[in-house]
């Protein structure tokens, strides 16, 4: 492997999928969303989400925990300590020499929504005071190092919906520059509060179609009218080469190279021709010392917005010209997890490059003309391929790409 590159060796989901690796593999190929009802949602424009089941973080975490923690605190720290039992890391050999860099996209709503409507009523002393560490973003790598006893850098990484991957590639740079020998990176978010399904609703942003919710995100269609509200978490253990050969560490892949851009263009409205995404992917790409012709597979951003898909389809098709990888979009089956979607989605692309398979994208029907990405549908599409490039981009024109190899 390249001396640039890092080696993942421990994977920790939760996702509406499912949170293992297999369970979300067997979902993802199946090809069909998860979107459903949402209870939490009744009475909303749009009513339905893709949501993480089954999850008990009183039985996983201890009742008292549990307690004091927002969901999305919940999901990243379980998905921290599924992590570190994936990557059979010994965190106390060496503390200080671990850290933590998550992302995520925004404050706990459903915190904020429940203590102003307290103290709207007039209310103040019954403010918890819980309120503040319980969901500012930077508690839950505080978190996450308490609980697994990390005492290396620890902060977040707050990029919008490129969050997550912006601290993936923040991860491999302290990794690099020899700061780290091990960091926890990826990220968590709950996108389900009632007033972040509103806001999203009031701009349009979310598909409408409440008859058909498993119908609705259907990403580079040409018929596609936004994307479905997901949550959930990703955490890779992320180790310099030498120190994870050290310790015998299984590798699942490396991480090779990382960009990160600005449109400058617009406050929630990507570059019309996808200016940023391009600029991000070519310096992953320079990143990782590689050309777009050795890239076998594409994990899409891909939200089924109009502009947002249009703007990334553009900037693929230039960047790889003539010879397209094989493209997927997971949100059509999972839901767009905002800060959390570009760590599910590293993830998934780590899966992809062990299984040498891409897993098809839910709901195409016909894209749009002059923009035909070569996008896998219906089934996994088996490939032999080295390097695969996963793609993010959030509000403020922020866009991040990570390219990954076979280990």
């Amino acid at each position: 492997m390249s001396e640039r590159a890092v080696a993942v060796t421990g994977l920790g989901l939760v996702t509406p999928a499912g949170g293992d690796p297999d369970t979300l593999w067997k979902t993802l190929a199946a090809g069909r969303s998860v979107a459903a009802p949402d209870p939490d949602l009744a009475g909303l424009p749009v009513q339905f989400s893709c949501r993480v089941t089954g999850l008990d973080p009183a039985a996983e975490l201890g009742a008292r925990l549990a307690r004091r923690l927002d969901r999305f605190a919940h999901m990243g720290l379980i998905a921290a300590r599924r992590a570190v039992a994936d990557a059979q890391l010994q965190v106390a050999a060496s503390p200080e020499r671990v850290g933590v860099i998550l992302g995520v996209g925004s404050n706990s709503l459903e915190t904020y929504v429940t203590e102003f409507t307290r103290l709207g009523q007039g209310q103040p002393t019954k403010v918890s005071p819980l309120a503040l560490p319980r969901s500012v973003p930077n508690m839950v790598a505080g978190e996450v190092a308490l609980d697994v006893g990390a005492q290396g850098p620890n902060f977040t990484v707050s990029s919008a919906c490129a969050s997550g991957a912006s601290a993936l590639g923040v991860a491999r740079e302290l990794l690099l520059s020899g700061a780290c020998d091990v960091v926890l990176a990826g990220g968590c978010e709950s996108a389900r509060s009632r007033m972040t399904a509103t806001c999203f609703a009031q701009m349009r942003a979310l598909s409408p179609q409440t008859d058909r919710p498993e119908l609705a995100c259907r990403p580079f269609d040409v018929a596609r009218d936004g994307f479905v509200l997901g949550e959930g978490a990703a955490v890779l253990v992320l180790e310099r080469l030498d120190h994870a050969r050290r310790r015998h560490a299984g590798i699942r892949a490396a991480l090779r190279g990382f960009g990160a851009s600005a449109d400058a263009c617009h406050p929630t409205a990507p570059h019309p021709e996808g200016a940023g995404a391009e600029q991000a992917i070519r310096q992953a790409l320079t990143d990782a010392r590689c050309a777009a012709g050795d890239v076998g597979h594409v994990n899409a951003h891909g939200t089924a917005t109009q502009a947002g898909d249009a703007a990334e389809a553009a900037a693929l098709l230039r960047t790889f010209g003539d010879r397209s990888p094989v493209v997927t979009a997971p949100k059509s089956i999972i839901g767009h997890a905002l800060g959390a979607a570009g760590a599910i989605e590293a993830a998934v692309t780590v899966l992809s490059l062990q299984r040498q398979e891409v897993p098809p994208t839910a709901n195409l029907v016909r894209q749009s003309p002059g923009r035909e990405l070569d996008l896998a549908t219906r089934r996994p599409r088996p490939l032999r391929f080295d390097l695969a490039v996963s793609t993010s981009c959030g509000f403020g024109g922020q866009n991040a790409a990570l390219v990954f190899a076979t280990s």
